[in-house]
């Protein structure tokens, strides 16, 4: 906190920026409650007309500190952190990319399974019919599509590349259907949404060509060792490179072998072949859905589809930014909810500010350090009464707070109470 002090004669005039406990919250809690007030009028009481019709969901993890969460588990990490026990948490977002419900389970859990309590809270909960769950290629597969079926909503998802590969072996698609231009084939009532991305596929090839030099450079480290320590085993060279291959994950047409031209050294293998017919589905994504035609048209599908980035984004705001989702130091299941439910509403003032700023071609983050520079006053009479005002704002700050839709108050009451930060402290041995 910081803290000026003015002496007048008899009188002690305190000014306390914005980082101090009432005026900070008195906006912050003043947007959010009316931002969850709009919001709770939309779902709770099920407006039909405002009552959405489709429903973005994605699952993230976040590493835990410690080992007695109670959700805490071992399972696929996408922090990358190894040897972390971690939580999923499963969003679910309205067609805005604005968060509806955010979900905590144990770090184990796979991610179709977390799928049917999505399914019953927008049914039962929200009271919502008609409903299209969008959802990426490893969320919706075959037993939650059946569980989206049974409570008669529609799905919106992509397939994999060895399901794409199987539909090419079935005749429903074919390899030169694909180009820039979306098409559309349908199968049984379900709709297959076709696409070749150029620049996803100029991508892909960079990635290729990135890791054929990887393997090169260390074929050819290997090869001067041999060269120049006529005692080294040419195995130990090979094996180090074979796995070096294994990792970049190149097996299936990249081989190591020894060269029969040059002694005691090694050459490279590259199946033409099998990398001509991996480059066949380079930047290529196919799109599955149940949506009837007359209903959404496979540009409208599409788009639904992109809209999942909106979940993404949330994601990355809220662990990568200054929201601080991860990782989690709290070991009871309900303060890991509750830590994970307030990272959640903090990601809703960010998102309601970005849009409330967007004309005045500022960040949420800039906006923020500006306000920094709001004021309380607090001026104290020789008899121990105080006065609490707050000076007029800057012409920055007052656009910013207009723009918000808040209205700072000539004065805040005083409660006569200290909020520190609590630091846990070690113990002197």
């Amino acid at each position: 906190m910081f803290l000026v002090d003015t002496i007048l004669p008899g009188i002690s005039v305190h000014a306390y920026t914005f980082d101090t406990f009432s005026l900070t919250h008195y906006c912050v809690f003043k947007l959010l409650a009316r931002f969850l007030l709009l919001r709770s009028l939309r779902y709770r009481y099920n407006q039909k007309e405002a009552a959405p019709t489709l429903f973005l969901y994605d699952v993230t993890s976040s590493y835990l500190e410690g080992e007695k969460n109670e959700l805490a588990q071992f399972g696929y990490n996408r922090d990358k952190k190894k040897g972390k026990l971690q939580v999923v948490i499963g969003l679910l977002c309205d067609n805005e990319g604005a968060p509806v419900s955010i979900e905590v389970f144990e770090g184990n859990t796979q991610d179709p399974k977390t799928v049917l309590s999505q399914i019953k809270k927008v049914r039962d909960r929200f009271s919502c019919k008609k409903v299209t769950f969008v959802g990426d290629r490893g969320m919706l597969k075959s037993v939650p599509i059946e569980n989206l079926q049974e409570a008669e909503f529609a799905y919106i998802t992509a397939i994999t590349q060895p399901q794409v590969k199987t539909l090419i072996q079935s005749r429903i698609l074919q390899y030169s259907l694909f180009d820039e231009n979306l098409g559309e084939v349908d199968c049984d009532g379900i709709r297959y949404i076709y696409r070749r991305n150029p620049v996803r596929a100029e991508e892909i090839q960079k990635v290729r060509d990135g890791k054929l030099k990887k393997i090169k450079e260390l074929l050819a480290q290997k090869n001067v060792y041999l060269s120049e320590h006529p005692r080294a085993k040419i195995k130990t060279s090979f094996n180090d490179v074979n796995k070096k291959i294994k990792q970049l994950k190149c097996e299936k047409w990249i081989k190591v072998c020894e060269s029969e031209e040059i002694s005691r050294s090694l050459k490279l293998s590259i199946n033409e072949e099998v990398c001509e017919e991996q480059k066949r589905l380079d930047g290529c994504y196919v799109l599955k859905t149940d949506v009837p035609e007359e209903i959404s048209s496979k540009e409208e599908i599409h788009e639904r589809y992109k809209a999942l980035s909106l979940v993404e984004t949330a994601f990355r705001t809220c662990k990568t930014v200054s929201l601080e989702l991860r990782p989690l130091h709290v070991r009871l299941s309900s303060s890991t909810r509750g830590h994970v439910f307030v990272v959640m509403l903090a990601y809703m003032i960010v998102q309601e500010l970005s849009k409330l700023w967007e004309e005045m071609e500022i960040t949420v983050d800039e906006g923020l350090r500006h306000l920094t520079t709001l004021s309380e006053q607090m001026i104290v009479l020789p008899n121990g009464s105080k006065i609490s005002s707050i000076p007029t704002p800057s012409k920055q700050n007052d656009e910013l707070l207009k723009a918000a839709g808040i209205t700072l108050p000539s004065y805040l009451p005083s409660n006569n109470i200290t909020v520190d930060t609590y630091s846990h402290k070690k113990k002197n041995a």
